[in-house]
């Protein structure tokens, strides 16, 4: 289960960090082309994040020791991920104009904090 929270953060920060990520010189355009693929599967990323990030914060917060980052960022990927199913409204990822501004940024930003934890789960024992 812990293996999905890490997974789920890590392709769902790849996600929200796309916009930042097509900036890099020789490899963007083949990460955005990436992660128009990866777009249609967005939502399911969203629910593993947001169900492993809400289990593991049930657990925590019930029989200790302490609530952990790695929940919390799930928690985040699975929001940013599901909004626009959440309120209806369609989410800044979704804008035309290139480049990473204001909420975009944001999230994108965001997005590579998720995958550094997710990284960091990958490598952190789970006992």
């Amino acid at each position: 289960m812990a293996l999905l929270l890490d997974l789920a953060n890590i392709v769902g920060g790849f996600l929200l960090a796309v916009a930042l990520l097509r900036l890099l010189p020789r490899v963007g355009d083949d990460l955005g082309r990436l992660a128009g693929r990866a777009a249609p599967i967005a939502w399911v990323v969203g629910v593993v994040a947001l169900v492993t990030g809400g289990y593991y914060l049930i657990v925590h917060l019930v029989s200790g020791p302490r609530v952990f980052h790695f929940e919390v960022v799930g928690i985040g990927v699975g929001l940013a991920l599901l909004w626009s199913r959440l309120t209806g409204r369609p989410t800044p990822r979704d804008g035309q104009s290139d480049g990473a501004t204001g909420v975009r940024l944001l999230l994108a930003i965001f997005g590579l904090i998720a995958i550094v934890v997710g990284v960091q789960g990958l490598f952190t024992p789970d006992g």
